[in-house]
């Protein structure tokens, strides 16, 4: 089985190649997804609508640490993506990925406005 921090980089790439439903393949049916001090999203279904209006131009990541240990994967990173009012914007996050039986079952984005 592929690590965790393969797994993600893969998923990754396919949101940043506009491949929504290739990164879901990647997820749990029931991955729950919180933006700390936002939203949670709880269910694939709910990250895929999540997604059609967040991602309806593909992000830019640059992740600059990507930290593995047991079932967990942390990425630090800047993600450049359209803002609610349609203009680009630059981010600072945090993910904390938790993987299960391969897949990524859980997260919490910690996403502050550059």
């Amino acid at each position: 089985m592929e690590n965790n921090k393969v797994i993600l980089e893969k998923a990754n790439a396919a949101i940043t190649n506009g491949n929504n439903e290739g990164f879901l393949a990647f997820c749990t049916e029931d991955t729950k997804w919180t933006f700390v001090g936002d939203k949670v999203l709880d269910g694939k279904e709910a990250v895929r609508q999540w997604m059609r209006t967040a991602y309806v131009e593909p992000p830019t990541f640059m992740v600059e640490n990507l930290i593995a240990e047991g079932d967990f994967v942390t990425a630090l990173g800047r993600i450049s993506m359209k803002d609610e009012n349609g203009e680009m914007a630059d981010y600072t996050y945090c993910d904390v990925w938790q993987f299960r039986e391969g897949k990524m079952a859980g997260l919490q984005a910690f996403v502050i406005k550059a």
